[in-house]
């Protein structure tokens, strides 16, 4: 970092296995790529080419190179494998991601439905050449699947050779492990968490308050994805206690409780002079 500051929670460095930040990639133009990496590549682990997009980006292969030298590791999303997948087309994917040397790959059933051992049967194969991120619940926000249901996906998921399993948020974040207004279901991510080790979870995590709830959950090293852009370095404020939202989660309890007496005080002072 730029200067010291004591209580700034640490970091692992890149490559990392924890604390990994997704950025989710819409369609930046190469110029517009190439700026995010002067800003925010030091923050960012992989870059996912969202649902589509791939096929129809311009500059793609320069795109992913462009990446690939900023130590980012891109991929294709889930939705394309699914395209591929639905069309009976899986040795074409296989063969596209060769063609653009790509070592990382989602596999989802967000848009289709797999049956579960068939989905693993492919995490098992694409695991020998790949690292595998599989994504598990629906798109529809009028699927809902048990906690148990989500345990059991994840868990055999991890088992047949993923290294990340990715909770579906999807780029809106009201799906999923979200509630329609974007809250989180609060119990479902608690049972989850309760037999699937959260370093192993990607959590897509689109809207502020969503990481926020997420870092005061997990800390500074959870992981999250469907990150926007120009929301890199905010996050990573957020994961480092320089934003008001998580200013407290890091300070030493004695301090923190000490500046929100005064906070508070100074608040019930300005209330009586209204």
């Amino acid at each position: 970092m730029n200067f010291e500051l004591p209580y700034i929670p640490s970091r692992s460095e890149k490559p990392r296995q924890k604390g990994i930040t997704m950025m989710m990639d819409k369609g930046l133009s190469l110029n517009e790529s190439a700026n995010f990496i002067q800003a925010s590549a030091h923050l960012t682990d992989l870059v996912k080419f969202g649902f589509g997009t791939a096929y129809v980006t311009n500059d793609l292969q320069k795109k992913l190179d462009l990446y690939r030298e900023a130590n980012i590791k891109p991929y294709f999303g889930g939705t394309l494998f699914e395209a591929f997948y639905a069309r009976g087309r899986f040795e074409d994917y296989l063969r596209l991601l060769d063609k653009f040397k790509l070592d990382t790959a989602e596999i989802s059933d967000g848009s289709i439905i797999i049956p579960h051992d068939e989905k693993c049967e492919l995490i098992r194969r694409m695991a020998k050449n790949f690292t595998v991120l599989s994504e598990v619940g629906s798109k529809d926000a009028g699927i809902l699947i048990s906690p148990g249901k989500w345990i059991k996906m994840m868990s055999t998921e991890l088992e047949a050779g993923s290294w990340k399993v990715i909770a579906e948020g999807r780029e809106a974040g009201n799906v999923g492990v979200f509630r329609p207004n974007g809250t989180a279901h609060t119990m479902l991510i608690n049972r989850i968490i309760a037999k699937v080790a959260p370093e192993s979870i990607l959590w897509e995590a689109p809207q502020k308050n969503q990481q926020v709830w997420f870092i005061k959950l997990f800390g500074a090293e959870v992981n999250l994805g469907n990150i926007g852009p120009n929301e890199l370095i905010p996050l990573e404020c957020l994961r480092l206690g320089l934003r008001g939202d998580t200013f407290f989660e890091f300070l030493p309890k004695d301090y923190a409780d000490r500046l929100k007496q005064v906070n508070d005080e100074e608040e019930e002072i300005e209330a009586d002079a209204e």
